[in-house]
């Protein structure tokens, strides 16, 4: 588990990078480093992430035809991923997700479909080893279809370029949504949380909770459970899982002072978990 493919893709994530728990998470000012290559990312993800292009992405990655992979292969293919906006971590990322894992059983340890979230949350990044853009992948999400808020990165004024902005049928508080209908009616902008949550959906044998589908879904929706925009839009059952989420997102983010876990002891354990709550072959 612990090697890294020589075949690397290179991968800018500012989710890992800019997190509102932290105040120098989210420095989005030009004195940090990182700022041009996260600006030209959240550029092209905000002028191209409407409803006819998340449609068009559903359509193509939904087929689940890419190929059948359990969940511990799919793991092992996150190891061809560098994360070039933090060069000097220097281990695989499967390593990272074992460090979310861990962290949640510490706290969590009676809750193993929560230890297996944490675990398993960022495996739709795989989308970038399959030659999506990286705005397809990483980065904060959010509605499409109706008014972007004012809360995601870079603010509103970044979606100048995207070509439902002018568009009124969808540049209204509500767009083509009712009040309070309910995320699951919501068409989210792709990525790795949006991919990752259909694959599982389409897996007949998944058993893992529907408080972990919500965490792997809208774990990168900032504008929602950080900055409670888009409330309108949820119903009962959204608010309710809405505290799930935030107490995901309290180990979600990895720091290089994290102890760098025994992967190989730890495999055998996390292999029983996905045998119990999503077995077998997955379609993707």
């Amino acid at each position: 588990m612990g090697t890294v493919d020589e075949n690397v893709v290179t991968i800018v994530d500012p989710s890992d990078k800019f997190r509102p728990e932290k105040d120098d998470f989210r420095n989005y000012t030009q004195n940090n480093e990182y700022f041009d290559r996260v600006r030209r990312t959240y550029r092209e993800m905000h002028s191209t992430q409407n409803v006819n292009f998340v449609e068009r992405k559903m359509a193509k990655w939904c087929q689940f035809n890419r190929g059948e992979m359990t969940i511990m292969e799919a793991l092992q293919l996150l190891n061809s991923l560098v994360d070039e906006s933090d060069p000097d971590v220097d281990v695989p990322n499967s390593v990272h997700a074992f460090q979310t894992a861990e962290r949640i059983r510490s706290v969590h340890p009676d809750k193993e479909w929560f230890q297996l979230t944490g675990l398993i949350h960022d495996i739709g990044k795989v989308l970038a080893v399959w030659g999506e853009p990286q705005s397809c992948v990483v980065g904060d999400t959010f509605p499409v279809g109706c008014e972007f808020s004012e809360h995601i990165v870079f603010g509103r004024e970044s979606f100048s370029d995207n070509e439902d902005i002018n568009n009124p049928k969808f540049n209204n508080k509500f767009g083509i949504y009712q009040e309070k209908c309910g995320l699951r009616n919501v068409l989210m902008s792709w990525g790795h949380d949006e991919y990752l949550y259909r694959v599982l959906v389409n897996h007949e044998s998944c058993r893992l909770p529907e408080e972990a589908l919500y965490m792997i879904r809208f774990h990168s929706f900032y504008p929602w459970h950080s900055s409670e925009d888009y409330n309108y839009l949820c119903d009962e059952k959204d608010m309710k899982m809405l505290e799930w989420i935030r107490e995901f997102n309290k180990f979600d983010l990895y720091s290089k002072s994290d102890d760098v876990p025994d992967v190989d002891r730890l495999i055998p354990y996390y292999e029983k978990l996905t045998e119990k709550y999503v077995p077998g072959k997955i379609k993707w």
